[in-house]
């Protein structure tokens, strides 16, 4: 009866981690939408909800914490506590990313856009996709899904870099361009730290799955 317990309480922390994945995953694309549309009030409760995925994200690791310590599983089993322990945090600092994109909304204020917003749209894409195939590798065991998120964020990676480039650029030729192509830049680099998280998740399932640490950055840069 004891063994059956735990492995509820595992199906169920696998299961609250996912919803808080999928809650994650709207906070960025909200956050980018009221960019997009210069929508503070979208913005403002993108930051309110926050507070939620932070409380979400404690609350799943005080229940990791205590199987470790009642239960003392061992292997597998520890392996995969584990790995709920770090992709809960994974998840909670994406939500603080998505965070910040959205104060900075705020702050740009009523301020016309410096440019289109093409390549920051693109780039959040691409790191909800690996956050969404991060999940979706946990929940299939696969390992060759997880390790294919180094080759995406090499991708998210390379479009920071362009749009970097192109900011500079605006900076440098026009000094008032300055403060609105700071707020895009900082946008920018939140998604690129949210793609490292996800790419932080790809290893994680990888030591779940065969209990090896792994880097799959395959960047040569």
């Amino acid at each position: 009866m004891v063994r059956e317990d735990f492995d509820r309480d595992l199906r169920q922390l696998k299961d609250d981690l996912l919803m808080l994945g999928s809650m994650v995953e709207k906070a960025i694309a909200r956050s980018i939408d009221a960019l997009r549309r210069r929508d503070q009030k979208a913005a403002q409760e993108v930051i309110d909800e926050d507070d939620y995925i932070d409380q979400r994200r404690f609350e799943i690791e005080e229940r990791c914490i205590k199987l470790i310590a009642t239960q003392q599983p061992m292997a597998g089993d520890l392996r995969t506590l584990i790995a709920i322990l770090h992709l809960s945090v994974e998840l909670e600092r994406m939500g603080d990313y998505a965070e910040g994109i959205a104060k900075i909304s705020i702050s740009m204020g009523d301020e016309p856009p410096l440019k289109p917003l093409i390549d920051i749209p693109r780039m959040a894409d691409k790191a909800t996709d690996m956050l969404r195939r991060g999940l979706d590798s946990l929940v299939n065991r696969d390992v060759v899904e997880a390790a294919s998120l180094g080759v995406e964020d090499d991708e998210v990676d390379a479009l920071y870099d362009q749009i970097y480039r192109e900011l500079l650029t605006f900076m440098l030729e026009d000094p008032k361009a300055i403060q609105r192509a700071t707020y895009l830049l900082w946008v920018a680099h939140n998604l690129e730290r949210i793609a490292d998280r996800a790419t932080n998740i790809g290893e994680r399932v990888i030591y779940l799955v065969t209990g090896k640490l792994t880097d799959i950055n395959v960047s040569s840069g």
